[in-house]
């Protein structure tokens, strides 16, 4: 039995942060669920690098292009990641069957440009539920303010709901209570709550990016307590996991989470995102080995999987030491470092950044387009 494995028996699934054309054609996916995978998440920045840096979507975009030269580049976006959310639902599919619906989910996020539109937000995320017809799918909608009454519509109707790009530990909570509010309105209209699947998707390694930055432009500027603020770095990552679990364990618990229970409802499990380590000072297992815990996830990019295999640590961490986590996080308020600050920059640079893929992928793909078309004149 593998770590990956191990991990499966402690509660933790793993899944992976990554998705290509190449990894499903040449059985790479299916290798890695013979591993113990149990799930794929997407985001626009994995297919920004999966289309632009091959030519491996090349033949169904000739063909799009021919049935429809003046296709929307944003349409064209879209087929071709639907076929490969489709193909990579496929070979998760006998996860899912084995895991009862606990595993086996492919994600696919809404377009960042709609992360401020509620409206827009519903629309897509419909749309590419219909297209992608596959019931271990979970669309990825973005934990903004503007998303939440999405997020609770979309899994009201019974659609499966990914939600991302959450950093903070009260913005967690309205969305695991957007979650139990759903399934609450799906049981008043009579409707079945259990197939209804979700995950609460928390970024981790990019909050210690932004806070030791803070840090360090403390220690450079000869901050007093310089040697204190040295012994925080790395550190506010963990600690702020650490408390969102505690909430998870918190909410779905009690007479409300119960009832619900008792109708079949599942989990909403709490998945931590953004786990590979940045900070080459760092483990680079820190935000795996830190937060191992029952009905979590962890999607993880393929460099942190061959680090798991290898050298992870299978045992329960996650609730170790909440006094210390506490108290860590206090003196990260009293260093001067204002948490809500960092984790609403973070919402807006994730969304920035997501929105830069999608931009950068369309601009990529219009120059193919005048390739293709270039060559075709050339016939």
């Amino acid at each position: 039995m593998n770590t990956i494995e191990r991990l499966a028996e402690l509660g933790q699934s793993i899944w992976f942060d990554n998705i290509s054309r190449g990894m499903i054609n040449t059985g790479e996916l299916a290798a890695l669920v013979g591993q113990g995978l149990r799930g794929v998440t997407s985001n626009p920045t994995i297919f920004e690098k999966a289309i632009s840096g091959s030519k491996d979507y090349d033949t169904q975009l000739k063909q799009l292009l021919e049935r429809s030269p003046e296709m929307e580049t944003s349409e064209i976006i879209e087929a071709l990641m639907v076929k490969d959310i489709q193909a990579a639902a496929d070979v998760l599919m006998p996860v899912y069957e084995r895991t009862n619906g606990g595993d086996g989910f492919v994600s696919i996020e809404v377009s960042p440009g709609n992360a401020r539109d509620t409206e827009a937000t519903v629309e897509e995320a419909r749309r590419l539920w219909t297209l992608v017809q596959r019931k271990n799918l979970m669309v990825k909608i973005p934990a903004t303010r503007e998303g939440l009454p999405a997020i609770e519509r979309m899994l009201s109707e019974g659609i499966n709901i990914n939600i991302t790009l959450l950093f903070s530990v009260d913005r967690y909570r309205e969305v695991a209570n957007a979650y139990l509010t759903a399934l609450e309105k799906r049981l008043n209209a009579g409707k079945a709550v259990d197939h209804v699947a979700s995950v609460a998707s928390v970024f981790v390694s990019r909050i210690d990016t932004l806070v030791d930055g803070e840090l360090q432009k403390k220690i450079s500027a000869g901050a007093p307590g310089s040697d204190v603020l040295r012994t925080l770095l790395g550190k506010a990552a963990v600690a702020n996991t650490k408390f969102t679990y505690h909430s998870f364990r918190e909410i779905f618990s009690g007479p409300r989470w119960d009832a619900l229970k008792a109708k079949g409802a599942r989990l909403q499990r709490p998945l931590w995102g953004s786990t590979g380590t940045k900070n080459p000072a760092y483990s680079d297992l820190l935000y795996v080995d830190a937060l191992i815990g029952p009905h979590t996830v962890n999607t993880v990019p393929p460099k942190t999987w061959s680090a798991i295999l290898d050298h992870g640590i299978p045992r329960l961490t996650i609730e170790e030491d909440l006094d210390g986590a506490r108290t860590m996080l206090a003196a990260l308020r009293n260093a001067g470092i204002d948490l809500a600050w960092v984790m609403d920059k973070l919402e807006v640079e994730g969304v920035a950044a997501f929105k830069k893929s999608f931009d950068d992928l369309s601009r990529s793909l219009e120059e193919k387009r005048s390739e293709f078309a270039g060559i075709a004149q050339g016939r």
